[in-house]
């Protein structure tokens, strides 16, 4: 069989699966605790070993992605808030980042400390549209090179100063990465050069740099970030579709949401973003999660008015024993149903700040409304009676009290093989198989 493993090394969960490329199908999976502790490696292989043998096969090409460790933290450091600053921040979720800090203008001595705090893996460094501003870049550039920077730099600003710039960074022995603009000009967003070059930053500095192995197996073995990963995989499903689509994947700590939406002719006039639009989008909410962020999710549905006082009170006690126990387990019908009214109002909330716009700083929001296909993703849906993730999906999609812009007339369904992250990890190599391997397991084929 023409075969390859697919695998995703998670912060609690490490997965894979044997994926058929002639076929496009998914022939085994099996999963194993990440062992963060000891050496990822160790629960990576007993993973694959337990895939392989299900499907009785050996000696298969590997695809990994990463999450583990806390995945890639990237700092973006811009030249106005609202324009490349916002911007930059777009492009470093798309490349699958936790932006954990956005600064913007000249950095002095306390958004230098700032920056610092942040701990970031990775600083995606922006500013100036190609032949605009070139000083705000320039200090900032010239002030990392100034204080001994040593965290990973992703220079993609202006142009003109781009190549001076990254000499200047090199020679203070900050390891820099070039990319082309990731705002050229105004209202023209360009993240894919910036994307590709924070996922090569990550794949030679930060995988190694987490010193979640010993050894330089793992990575060698990782790919992507697996949120990066898992948008390709969605680019991969919309294109095979034709079609705008969503996903919304509720995690323990996070929720996120990827979009991939059809451009908008209308959107190069006078009224358009001036940090451009992001047709394939992801967003992240960090307050929104099934264990650790659960009393997150209480409280932003209360501030959306989603629920009544006696509900509020009832899952806030709820929520404080999944966040003291990331490991819980529901032990009866009260505890699933509880599971699954969190989920529901952490995917309801996760879509409403997608298409509002909020977390991508997009003014007009995200147009949601001619979206076909409802992805829905993480462990409470996958392991769920299929009834109860078809009924969070539902509270999702009939969700129209605020006026947002949300899907109409969108089909649901529940990502059960986790397929996504591994149709993104195979769309380089082996295109095809990726195509058809997504289809089958949530396009309807």
């Amino acid at each position: 069989m023409n075969a390859a493993v697919c695998a995703d090394v998670g912060s609690t969960y490490t997965k894979a699966a044997v994926i058929d490329l002639d076929g496009g199908r998914l022939v085994a999976a099996a999963s194993a605790p990440t062992t963060v502790g000891t050496d990822v490696l160790h629960g990576l292989d007993a993973a694959v070993g337990a895939a392989t043998a299900r499907a009785g096969v050996r000696d298969l090409p590997w695809y990994v992605c990463s999450s583990a460790g806390g995945g890639l933290r990237l700092a973006v450091v811009g030249y106005e808030p609202l324009v490349t600053a916002q911007a930059g921040r777009r492009v470093g979720l798309s490349a699958g980042a936790n932006v954990v800090h956005v600064a913007a203008g000249r950095l002095g001595a306390a958004e230098l400390a700032a920056l610092r705090a942040a701990r970031p893996d990775v600083v995606l460094l922006v500013g100036g549209t190609d032949g605009g501003d070139a000083e705000t870049l320039t200090h900032n550039a010239t002030r990392l090179a100034k204080a001994r920077w040593r965290v990973p730099v992703v220079l993609a600003g202006n142009v003109e100063v781009r190549d001076d710039l990254h000499a200047l960074l090199a020679a203070a022995k900050v390891p820099v990465t070039v990319a082309d603009n990731v705002l050229p000009r105004i209202g023209v967003l360009a993240p894919a050069p910036a994307r590709a070059a924070i996922r090569e930053v990550f794949l030679r500095h930060v995988i190694g740099g987490k010193k979640l192995s010993r050894g330089g197996r793992f990575a060698r073995l990782v790919r992507a970030a697996t949120p990066d990963a898992v948008l390709t995989g969605v680019e991969v499903l919309a294109d095979a579709l034709g079609g705008d689509l969503a996903v919304v994947d509720v995690g323990g700590a996070t929720t996120d949401v990827y979009s991939v939406l059809t451009p908008d002719e209308r959107d190069s006039g006078p009224g358009r973003e001036v940090a451009g639009t992001l047709w394939r989008a992801r967003t992240v909410e960090g307050d929104l999660g099934m264990r650790w962020s659960a009393p997150g999710v209480v409280r932003a549905a209360a501030e959306e008015r989603l629920l009544t006082p006696g509900e509020e009170e009832q899952l806030a006690a709820a929520a404080a024993v999944r966040a003291a126990d990331p490991g819980f387990l529901p032990a009866d019908d009260s505890d699933r149903a509880a599971d699954r009214r969190i989920a529901a109002l952490a995917a309801t909330v996760a879509l409403r700040r997608h298409a509002r716009g909020a977390a991508t700083g997009e003014r007009a929001g995200r147009d949601l409304r001619d979206v076909k296909l409802m992805v829905g993703s993480g462990g409470v849906l996958r392991h769920a009676p299929a009834g109860d993730a078809a009924a969070v999906l539902a509270t999702v999609l009939t969700d129209h009290a605020g006026g947002w812009p949300l899907p109409r007339a969108a089909r649901a369904v529940v990502d059960v093989d986790y397929v996504l992250a591994a149709g993104g990890l195979l769309a380089a190599d082996e295109p095809e198989a990726a195509a058809r391997l997504l289809r089958r397991h949530l396009g309807g084929d």
